[in-house]
């Protein structure tokens, strides 16, 4: 590996950790549960390098959370997801930044689709609610 490859992974890994904590950080800010952090990096059939999990406890406490998560990350990165899905009923919203993917579920619904379980290989990192 030459230095120049060296540099862009420090900086591709800088800028995920960067992303990931202002991810979490959203989450935490509207009081986000079950907070999950899957580095699939490792794992050689995984379709991103970080799944961000958590959940909140109403429709409308899923929408805020993954509200903070676009606005923490968009004014501080200036960086938006390539793509969202699940906004309108709120029991799964889905916010695709490209090397990270983050998962913000109504409860039951994480429950149903058991992500953690699917990718239990992966490397869990757990956080804490403030």
């Amino acid at each position: 590996m030459n230095l120049t490859t060296s540099r862009r992974i420090n900086t591709r890994t800088q800028t995920s950790e960067q992303l990931n904590q202002l991810i979490v950080e959203g989450i935490q800010d509207k009081k986000g549960k079950n907070i999950v952090q899957l580095d699939l990096r490792n794992l050689g059939d995984a379709p991103t390098d970080f799944f961000i999990i958590c959940e909140g406890d109403s429709n409308t406490h899923v929408k805020a959370i993954s509200d903070s998560i676009y606005k923490k990350v968009k004014e501080s990165l200036e960086t938006m997801p390539t793509h969202m899905e699940g906004s309108t009923n709120a029991k799964w919203i889905l916010m695709d930044y490209f090397n990270t993917v983050v998962h913000v579920f109504y409860p039951e619904t994480r429950e149903f689709y058991e992500i953690e379980q699917l990718w239990s290989d992966a490397k869990v990192t757990e956080f804490g609610e403030v």
